[in-house]
């Protein structure tokens, strides 16, 4: 019968239109991608964004990290690393983003911090934001794990992460025995402003079997009594290399023992931008604090073999 086996091919090709229609549409379903933000808010991602604006350093970063820098349309001005990065847009800063030159660059997504300012405005202007924030190697984490969700590459952050923790075990057994347990001023601004215990900064200084001379309860970044520090009296001081060599002039500062005896670290530039940006040269960090230790130690074994030089005999 012709038009019974028509009607039967008919039947057939909506059966597979309709498997078909069903698997796009559980395909699309899989690739779908939920974010939550610093903020608590969700937002869902069918494709990976082409074209994203990062003004957090860290956050640039982390994206190259991933291997997702080819994706960057513009940054922060103080994105500086990788050294591709440089070349890119430079779009302002927390206080004063520019705003049209952003929205200009058409990005899918910018990435912010939650103190950004202009994070409302760009929202009102149809562009999607995604706010992140780290004050802790968790938040470093999580941060890592949302980008590469964002980019389509969620088993990186898990590589990445798995990388930082090697390298932080590593410089952990680099330290100097006679330097465990020293409790560590780390200067983040002039005005004082001290890493705490509660801090990111303070978390690798403890995983490093170090001590902290600010105590959790002050937060992660407080602003300090510049007399404060003097009256806890630390036994390392880190900071940028210009800030510890003008350390002395501050008032009653040059009573700090750990200036006195050299148990210091002053960072150029590039390493201080490393060790205070909460991203995934969090291990490479810590190596450099450990070089800083090890330092301290030679000159403290150094000192010692000279002053047992000029010891008299008798």
């Amino acid at each position: 019968m012709p038009g019974e086996a028509g009607e039967r091919t008919m039947s057939a090709i909506k059966q597979v239109a309709v498997f078909a229609l069903l698997s796009a549409m559980a395909a699309t379903a899989a690739a779908q991608v939920e974010l939550r933000d610093a903020r608590g808010r969700s937002s869902t991602w069918t494709t990976p964004p082409a074209r994203i604006v990062s003004m957090v350093p860290s956050i640039t970063e982390g994206l190259c990290a991933l291997g997702a820098c080819a994706k960057l349309v513009g940054t922060d001005r103080y994105s500086n690393w990788p050294e591709s990065v440089k070349a890119l847009p430079k779009l302002g800063g927390l206080d004063d983003a520019q705003v049209e030159r952003i929205v200009g660059l058409k990005p899918d997504v910018v990435l912010a911090a939650p103190s950004a300012r202009a994070v409302g405005r760009l929202e009102a202007l149809g562009i999607r934001v995604l706010v992140l924030e780290a004050k802790t190697h968790a938040d470093v984490e999580r941060s890592l794990t949302t980008l590469a969700r964002l980019v389509g590459q969620p088993a990186e952050a898990t590589l990445l992460w798995a990388a930082i923790q090697r390298d932080l075990k590593a410089a952990t057994a680099r330290v100097p025995a006679a330097l465990r347990g020293q409790r560590v001023y780390f200067e983040i601004a002039s005005a004082p402003y001290g890493a705490g215990a509660a801090s990111f900064i303070g978390e690798t200084l403890a995983q490093m079997g170090l001590g902290n001379a600010l105590p959790p309860e002050l937060g992660p970044f407080p602003k300090l009594n510049p007399e404060y520090v003097v009256r806890v009296q630390p036994d390392i001081v880190m900071a940028t290399r210009r800030a510890v060599d003008e350390m002395p002039r501050r008032p009653g500062w040059d009573r700090l023992r750990a200036l006195q005896m050299q148990h210091s670290c002053g960072f150029d530039a590039e390493r201080y931008d490393m060790l205070v940006r909460p991203g995934p040269r969090l291990g490479e960090a810590a190596q450099t604090l450990a070089d800083c230790l090890i330092a301290i130690d030679e000159r403290d074994r150094r000192a010692q073999q000279d002053n047992g030089a000029k010891a008299p005999t008798r």
